[in-house]
């Protein structure tokens, strides 16, 4: 069961490896531990340019978002959700990158911009809510979301999107 305590570990450990990735990398970064309220880390290169990153870990196959509405607009018609539109990125150039935290220590990387998260995000609370006639069976007026490993599969290892931001 996840205690409170264990998700702060969890949550920690996932900076910590992105920090350590990067810097491997070549870049120097900055942890914040949790002070910042939306990003977690700023990587910068040799020529001093730098980027924010946001990080998500889990040690299971998703990553749940308590409120989805933080990436885009939703309306509520009775207890019907509808998807309105796209948000603004909080943050110039912020790239997030989703540690998948393994026990035997195969940890996952999943590196993407902060507005390809906010596009899986929507699609998937769209295709959700289709499933369900437009409202959520359970707690109509939840914002709750979540990404499965299997959906950023395509992101792996995408160190590369760290260097396009710095460009």
């Amino acid at each position: 069961m996840a205690t409170g305590r264990s998700n702060k570990l969890v949550g920690q450990t996932g900076e910590y490896l992105v920090a350590a990735e990067l810097s491997r990398r070549g870049y120097i970064a900055t942890t914040f531990t949790g002070n910042v309220p939306d990003y977690d880390i700023i990587a910068s290169n040799k020529k001093g340019k730098h980027v924010s990153v946001q990080v998500k870990a889990s040690s299971g196959s998703s990553w749940q978002f308590g409120d989805v509405s933080r990436y885009f607009q939703i309306i509520f018609k009775g207890k019907h959700q509808i998807v309105g539109r796209p948000r603004k990125c909080p943050v110039h150039r912020l790239v997030v990158v989703f540690v998948a935290i393994d026990a035997k220590g195969d940890d996952r990387f999943y590196i993407l911009t902060w507005s390809a998260l906010r596009n899986l995000l929507m699609n998937g609370h769209k295709a959700y809510l289709a499933s369900h006639g437009g409202m959520r069976p359970k707690k109509w007026e939840s914002l709750h979301g979540a990404i499965m490993e299997n959906v950023l599969e395509t992101h792996l290892n995408k160190w590369d999107v760290v260097k396009k931001c710095l460009r």
